[in-house]
């Protein structure tokens, strides 16, 4: 669109202009409807001959401004390639047929009779790569409407300037491609990774989130600068990188994936994923890679296989319905050559775990996270009908032994508080509510259950444990103990043994006010009387739903046997609330967060956690609450962002603040490490929008973020010497 000083010297034309088809996309689509949303009728169908004469029709009205090869002008935008698929590609076609029809050409708008702007509708499709058929596309609006602009192929648009047809060739430039020389990820590559790779959601099957890397120091990190940034879609985006050989994956808000070149940051492939117009765009937490595919949950709750070479879609599974309010957040596991995908949701009947074959996307078990009437745990829901059971969602991937052959994955609580708020009194029926605030130990070849540990029972305040497994070997009492150890979001650390569930210890970080005491035999909670809800009266609960610890997970060293643990330091108060009106628990109260009674204003909190002494060894308070994972590396060095939009390199053994830096929005992913041809580089991806800073920035009012979204994959590495 012309400057605002050019629209004044060009007067009522400029201005015509300027209100040409592709300036005006955002004002004829409806608000917040993009190239990811579908309109979801049978696709648009167009005579060759139709689009030939569209052709001569753009020649003689459009092509003045849009340019000739539809790439746009100063005056108009492009009509072609991504530009058109992301405005207009899965809507109506009548929706594009009735805005060229009422509003072009800008100087006589409405001048071009039905079949000439069928015929254009035509011509524009065909130059965005939708092939001919043999029906030609109507003049009717009322027929139009119930046909989809169908997605071409994603590609850039031609050049806005087309080189001159008098100079020479330029001369082709060849720029290096990883994805020449990626090779599969195996089964033995997942158990022993790389130590410059990031091939797994917490780098590890074990779930440690540590990398071995050791460039970076934390004598030299305060060298630490910009290697490269790239933009991604913008919205909100928890999505950790993943890198191999060389290429680093990420993903962008609205379903969309890129591929990378991890040393430059330049694009190698993208995919887009076409969604149902009444999809909820859901964040993803994590990818998967595994052989040569890379494993992407959607919003429209599938997993997609895509080549790791190519982006192109090899499979293509559903694992829930998404119109029954199912979502997939945490994202796939893979072990056994079976993709593990957890489902979060509210719907009657509770969430549950698939795993798919590998190599063909086929749905080979479900574990429903919810017992079941009639079979083990299923007597612990008060009585209740299956129908009336709900929860126990799976937010994040699991972790995996290869030794024992056992996955295991955190589950969180129910959503329908009231009817397990006071047990029945029958004989043999309970109001636990099974299998929320669980570790669960499955075996992946049949998705059958080994064992579970549930945390706590009846979780009447939504402070599930249902985050990362991490897998250690440790010490216990003068011997060695293989062990699950896991927090929920009361910030209590509790340890089972990795291959039978028993109860080895707890440890709790003093954030929390609902456990008065823990058995340290068999690890059960006494609750705190004053937290019971149900009497009609305010409670002071801490920490705040938001948790003392969330998803965003820490990082253990194994060598030193510390957990770096990010947290916020807040509570809640639960209101007296009429049951069953939206919003309120169905026990009734509502809650609203709150700072603690003894808050100093300081809401964001690292811990260093010493997991065989089960003491701290230090612990960083400041006033921006925390928002991503923690990244502990070997040069001594631990990694976390805030809501302030600082990452933070802190002294692994201290504590000591040793590099900050301000990033263009809210970081609120997991930072990860990588190496590519012996350079150590450290990538987060920035995007608010996150469950952290959407929960608690109303306890830092002062705290301003950019009104304006943004989104970024920010690379770290040393100056090259």
């Amino acid at each position: 669109m012309p400057s605002l000083a050019r629209a004044i010297a060009l007067g009522l034309l400029a201005s015509a202009l300027a209100s040409s088809l592709a300036s005006s996309l955002a004002s004829a689509a409806p608000a917040g409807v993009r190239r990811f949303r579908t309109h979801g009728g049978p696709p648009a169908v167009y005579t060759k001959a139709q689009a030939d004469q569209g052709h001569a029709v753009y020649a003689g009205a459009c092509a003045s401004c849009h340019g000739e090869n539809l790439s746009g002008s100063e005056f108009a935008g492009a009509l072609n390639g991504n530009r058109f698929s992301q405005d207009w590609s899965g809507k109506s076609a009548a929706a594009l047929f009735t805005f060229i029809r009422t509003r072009m050409p800008p100087s006589k708008p409405g001048s071009l009779p039905p079949q000439t702007v069928a015929q254009l509708l035509a011509y524009l499709v065909e130059v965005n790569g939708v092939p001919a058929g043999r029906a030609s596309l109507p003049d009717d609006p009322v027929r139009l409407a119930r046909l989809e602009i169908p997605y071409g192929p994603v590609a850039p648009a031609p050049p806005f300037m087309p080189l001159s047809p008098l100079a020479p060739p330029m001369p082709p430039v060849a720029l290096a491609n990883p994805l020449d020389q990626i090779t599969p990820v195996t089964d033995a590559l997942l158990r022993h990774p790389p130590a410059g790779e990031w091939l797994l959601w917490r780098r590890t099957y074990d779930d440690h989130g540590f990398s071995p890397l050791r460039e970076i120091t934390r004598r030299n990190v305060s060298e630490l600068r910009v290697a490269w940034t790239w933009s991604i879609p913008t919205g909100p985006n928890e999505t950790t990188p993943l890198e191999h050989d060389g290429v680093l994956f990420v993903g962008g808000f609205g379903d969309y994936v890129e591929a990378l070149d991890a040393k430059s940051g330049n694009l190698l492939w993208q995919y887009a994923r076409p969604l149902p117009a009444d999809a909820r765009l859901a964040v993803k937490r994590n990818f998967a890679i595994y052989r040569d595919m890379l494993l992407v949950p959607t919003s429209d709750d599938h997993i997609v296989a895509l080549d790791v070479r190519t982006g192109t879609v090899i499979w293509d599974t559903p694992v829930a319905d998404y119109t029954q309010n199912w979502q997939v957040t945490g994202g796939p596991l893979v072990a056994q050559g079976v993709v593990m995908q957890g489902i979060t949701g509210q719907s009657p009947g509770g969430a549950w775990i698939a795993g798919l074959d590998a190599t063909t996307g086929r749905e080979l078990w479900r574990f429903h996270t919810i017992a079941r009437p009639g079979e083990p745990g299923g007597n612990s829901w008060n009585g209740l009908p299956l129908e009336k059971r709900s929860g126990a969602s799976v937010w994040t991937a699991g972790s995996y032994d290869p030794r024992l052959h056992l996955a295991y994955f955190g589950v969180g609580q129910t959503y329908d508080t009231g009817p397990l708020l006071r047990p029945l009194g029958e004989p043999g029926v309970t109001n636990d509510g099974l299998y929320t605030d669980s570790t669960l130990a499955i075996d992946p070849a049949s998705g059958k259950l080994r064992w579970h540990f549930q945390h706590v029972h009846n979780d009447q305040w939504d402070l599930d444990w249902a985050f990362e497994q991490q897998r250690i070997d440790l010490d216990v009492r003068g011997a060695m103990r293989r062990l699950v150890v896991t927090s929920g979001k009361m910030g209590i650390y509790e340890a089972m043994d990795a291959a039978t569930g028993e109860y080895v210890f707890s440890k709790d970080l003093g954030i929390q006010n609902v456990v008065a005491s823990i058995d340290p035999r068999t690890g059960e909670k006494t609750i705190n009387p004053q937290v019971v809800v149900g009497d009609g009266k305010p409670h002071t609960i801490c920490p705040h739903p938001g948790g003392g610890r969330n998803w965003i997970a820490g990082s253990y060293d194994d060598a030193t046997k510390i957990v770096y643990v990010p947290m916020v330091e807040s509570c809640m108060d639960l209101i007296p609330a009429p049951r069953g009106e939206r919003g309120n628990l169905s026990s009734g109260v509502n809650w609203s967060i709150r700072a603690r009674a003894d808050s100093d204003g300081k809401f964001g909190r690292v811990e260093a956690l010493d997991l065989a002494t089960r003491q701290p060894v230090w612990i960083d308070r400041q006033r921006a609450p925390e928002t991503t994972c923690t990244l502990a590396t070997a040069g001594g060095v631990v990694f976390a962002g805030a809501l302030d939009r600082d990452l933070t390199a802190y002294d692994a053994a201290t504590g000591r603040t040793l590099w900050q830096i301000r990033l263009d929005d809210v970081p609120s992913a997991c930072p990860i490490s990588y190496s590519v041809a012996g350079r150590q580089y450290v990538a987060v991806v920035v995007s608010r929008g996150g469950s952290e800073a959407g929960t608690f920035a109303v306890l830092v009012p002062e705290i301003v973020n950019p009104p304006q979204d943004g989104a970024t994959v920010w690379v770290f590495a040393l100056p090259e010497r």
